[in-house]
C-alpha cells in the first residue's frame, strides 16, 4: 500500500508529465503546473528537489508507457516478420496513442532538451537507443530463424526503420497532416516485404 506522500507525488507527475511533453523544459511555468495538480508550488516542491527533476520525472513517465508500449508490439504472436509489421500498424495511430502524453516525448522532449537541458536530452537519447535496440533484437531473432534477410547489421538496420517511423511523427506533428503517418507506413510494409521478406 503507497502513503499519501508517494500518491501525491505520482498523481504529480502524471498530472504534470503531459504539459511538459506540450510545452518544454523552458516553456512550462509554475503557473501551468499548479493550475493542472490544483496544489501550489510549495507542494509541488515539496515532493520533488527542482524544476527539472519533476521534468526528469515526467519524462520518464511518458518514456515507460512508450517502451512498454513498443514491448507489447514487439512481442506478439507469430514470426519476426509479424512482430516488425505489428510495430509498423502501430505507427499509423502514434498520434492518437501520444494525444493524452502531449504528442511524442522522443520527438518533443529531443528537440526541446537540446539546448536547455542536459539531463532530459541524455534520457531522450537513452531511451531512442533502446527502442532502437528492441527492433535490432527482433530483427537478429528473424534473420537466424531464417525468416528474413537484411543488407546490413541488425542495429543499422532498425536504426534506419526507426529513423524513417519518427521522422513520420515529425512531419505529422508539424504540418498537423496524419497523412505522413498513413502513407509512411504504408510505404514501410510495401519495403519491408520487398526488400526483407525471404
Amino acid at each position: 500500500m503507497s502513503t499519501k506522500a508517494e500518491r501525491t507525488t505520482q498523481y504529480i507527475i502524471e498530472t504534470v508529465a503531459p504539459i511538459f511533453n506540450k510545452h518544454g523544459y523552458v516553456g512550462t511555468s509554475m503557473s501551468h503546473l499548479t493550475e493542472a495538480t490544483g496544489l501550489t508550488k510549495g507542494a509541488i516542491y515539496g515532493n520533488f528537489e527542482n524544476k527539472e527533476a519533476l521534468a526528469l520525472d515526467a519524462f520518464q513517465f511518458n518514456r515507460k508507457l512508450l517502451l512498454n508500449k513498443v514491448d507489447e508490439l514487439l512481442s506478439v504472436d507469430g514470426n519476426s516478420l509479424d512482430k516488425i509489421y505489428s510495430l509498423i500498424n502501430f505507427y499509423r495511430q502514434y498520434d492518437v496513442f501520444t494525444l493524452q502524453m502531449g504528442g511524442c516525448p522522443i520527438l518533443n522532449i529531443g528537440v526541446d532538451a537540446q539546448h536547455n537541458n542536459s539531463m532530459l536530452a541524455a534520457a531522450n537519447k537513452e531511451t531512442i537507443k533502446e527502442v532502437e535496440g528492441k527492433i535490432a533484437l527482433v530483427i537478429e531473432n528473424g534473420v537466424n530463424a531464417d525468416e528474413m534477410k537484411i543488407p546490413v547489421p541488425p542495429l543499422q538496420f532498425a536504426k534506419q526503420l526507426y529513423t524513417i517511423l519518427q521522422g513520420a511523427v515529425a512531419m505529422a506533428t508539424m504540418t498537423r497532416d496524419r497523412k505522413y503517418l498513413v502513407n509512411t507506413m504504408a510505404y514501410l510494409e510495401l519495403l519491408v516485404k520487398k526488400e526483407i521478406t525471404k
